[in-house]
């Protein structure tokens, strides 16, 4: 199993466990804010979930009928995330408001504890996915970090609401609901960022400014490379493939000039571990 792999289980197994418990202690104690922290959670099994597939499905090597590997997967599975964090959420903060000015039971106090334990272990689950997203370049490990850190601000939010309900029953009678209805909120926005993300993946959306730059800087090191004229990168899957343009001595041999591109594509993915593959197309330097 992978690294991203035991992470995406091991958010399960935390997503799991606090999933039961908030919700077992929502409905027990009276609290929507406390429900719909929990109804968050249990979507971020699935979340993890899907990660995991995207993970599993991606690693297969390449075949046939997928040159390029399998790697758009966990792309895909990055924007089914952040499409199902949209719905969730938007679930949540509905049954949240309905339940605001109807008659409720008193906030059982103990309701506190689930949040605070909720808060400490996403906070940490958080951070250690967003490290090895970027470690992996992992779009879908990604959107499951993000989906965490919400959890995170959720839980916070919840606890401003439960905190007002027990300070104050008669005065802030319906902030647990708001809270509620807040936590879904949040989590919508986070759904429709990861869904852009990802999307813009999907589309080919060239890497910024300074990973093209490190691609031309690395190519240009080669001897016998005069030049990049063009250089165009997409990402299918955790890396990114690469089509190059380079510049050579027009006087060359078509042998000497296949030598050189040859070398350009081996230290481009050689030096930037980011780049799965370079195809190098051989011009003429002016």
């Amino acid at each position: 199993m992978s690294t991203g792999q035991r992470v995406a289980v091991a958010g399960m197994l935390v997503s799991g466990i606090l999933a039961l418990i908030k919700v077992s202690a929502g409905l027990a104690g009276h609290s929507t804010a406390v429900f719909a922290d929990g109804l968050e959670s249990t979507s971020d099994v699935f979340a993890s979930g899907l990660v995991l597939l995207g993970l599993t499905i991606a690693a297969k090597p390449a075949d046939k009928e997928h040159p390029y590997g399998h790697g758009r997967v966990e792309i895909l599975t990055g924007l089914l995330i952040g499409l199902a964090l949209t719905a969730g959420g938007a679930l949540i903060s509905y049954v949240s408001i309905e339940r605001v000015g109807r008659t409720q039971p008193s906030v059982a106090g103990y309701v506190v504890w689930p949040l605070v334990l909720s808060l400490a272990a996403k906070s940490v689950l958080a951070a250690v996915k967003f490290r090895y997203a970027r470690k992996l370049q992992s779009d879908s490990l990604k959107a499951d970090a993000w989906n965490d850190a919400m959890d995170s601000l959720s839980a916070v939010t919840a606890l401003i609401a439960v905190g007002l309900a027990l300070y104050d029953p008669l005065r802030f009678r319906d902030a647990d609901g708001y809270g509620g209805f807040i936590v879904g909120l949040m989590v919508v926005l986070v759904g429709v960022r990861v869904s852009r993300d990802t999307a813009l993946q999907l589309m080919d959306t060239m890497p910024d400014e300074r990973h093209m730059r490190q691609i031309r800087e690395v190519a240009s090191t080669v001897p016998g490379a005069l030049g990049v004229e063009k250089c165009y990168a997409r990402k299918t899957g955790l890396r990114y493939h690469v089509d190059l343009h380079l510049e050579v001595d027009p006087n060359l041999t078509v042998r000497q000039s296949h030598e050189i591109a040859h070398q350009v594509r081996l230290r481009v993915i050689e030096r930037l571990d980011w780049v799965a593959d370079v195809l190098v197309h051989v011009e003429p330097a002016p």
